[in-house]
Parts: C-alpha cells; structure tokens; sequence
C-alpha cells in the first residue's frame, strides 16, 4: 500500500500542472467571490459563507477524486492487480486523495479568509471539521471512479453518481461550519461530527469490501 501511495504521490510531482490548476482554480473562485461581493463580503451570513466555502471545496474534491482510476491507463490495471491485493489499491488511493483532497481544502479556506472574511469563531471544531469531510469525500469519491471507471462516458457518470454520495457529507459539513462561525458551544456541533465520523467508517468500509468486485467485473 506504501509504494502504491508513493507512486501517486511521485506522478503528482511529476505532472505539478493538475495539482497547479486546481490550487489556481480555488484561488480563481475566490476572488471572483471577492469581487462579486466587494464590501458586503464582510458581513456575509454564516449560512452564505459556509455554502459558497464548501461548495468551492466539494467541486475541487470531485476533480481529485476523478483522477484516481478514471486517469489510469487501460490495462494498467491488471498489473498491478496481479502484483497486490486490491484492498491494498483502494486503501493507498484513499490515502492520497485524502492527503490531496485535505491540503486543496486548508488552501481553499486560506483563500477565503484571506480574501473575504474570517468569522470563524471556534478554530478547533473547524479544522476537524476540514479533516473529517476530507476523509469521507477521499473515501466516497476513490470508490466511485473505480465504478465510473468501468463505464463509457466516465466523466458523466462520475459527476452523476458523486453527488448523492457526498451530499450527507456537505450538508453536515455546512452546518457544522456555520456553528463555529456562530460562536456555538463545542458540544452542539459533537452529533454532527460524530455523524460525519460514522459516514467516514461506512466509506473506508465499503470501499474495501467493495472494490474488489468491482475490479473483478
């Protein structure tokens, strides 16, 4: 699983312009948010900022996501099949994408504070709330491209089946998100971040008992 990871992690060096174009494409978002909202950016309401912040976060997850076996060359696959596992795949895609996914989101976040406003109030609920969502759109997204990767008109497919799957995810994410900017106590946001936890295990889950049918079929 660590050389699998390793191999990702040494491609995306290699090829800098797809991971540049997504940082480009975060900061892209944000400042036209910047100029769209100008002085009223600043007295956004929790619930505006929180959804245009995740939202900008969800379409960057998407594109990370879709990479994992949708860019793979075809037969490419049954290599590396026949050298490891495929539990051992899914986890070491899960990983990258999760580590990928979760610098997109701190970079994504940056942007905003930066250029539009930083209500957040509680810091700690926040950032764990950044992580955990990180980890679930890794795990619910890997899945679906190895599913969507089966199926002429992949990309479609992928746009289509990713955005049930996630929907949980954001929505809690959102609402937890708006509570820190609220100043809410710690303790109202736990249900929601249990939940998001619980969303996390059934992802990682599946997609290891998952992946090896669909890989077989």
């Amino acid at each position: 699983m660590f050389h699998f990871f390793l191999k990702d992690v040494l491609l995306e060096i290699r090829r800098q312009a797809a991971l540049a174009g997504l940082v480009l494409y975060l900061f892209a978002t944000t400042f036209i948010c910047y100029l769209a909202l100008g002085v009223q950016g600043r007295n956004l309401s929790p619930a505006t900022w929180s959804t245009l912040l995740w939202m900008m976060i969800l379409f960057s997850a998407i594109n990370v996501g879709a990479k994992s076996f949708l860019g793979e060359r075809k037969g490419r696959d049954h290599y590396f099949f026949s050298l490891v596992p495929p539990e051992e795949i899914i986890l070491s895609k899960i990983l990258y994408n999760f580590l990928l996914i979760l610098l997109l989101t701190f970079a994504g976040a940056g942007f905003f504070v930066l250029l539009i406003d930083n209500p957040i109030q509680n810091i700690q609920i926040f950032v764990a709330t950044l992580v955990l969502s990180s980890l679930g759109f890794a795990a619910s997204l890997s899945l679906l491209s190895a599913i969507a990767g089966k199926a002429n008109n992949s990309g479609v497919l992928m746009a289509i089946l990713s955005f049930p799957i996630i929907i949980s995810i954001l929505t809690l994410s959102i609402r937890v998100t708006k509570d820190c900017i609220d100043g809410l106590d710690a303790a109202v946001s736990f249900d929601s971040l249990a939940m998001i936890v619980a969303i996390d295990a059934i992802a990682v889950a599946l997609s290891y008992v998952l992946f090896p049918f669909v890989w077989r079929s």
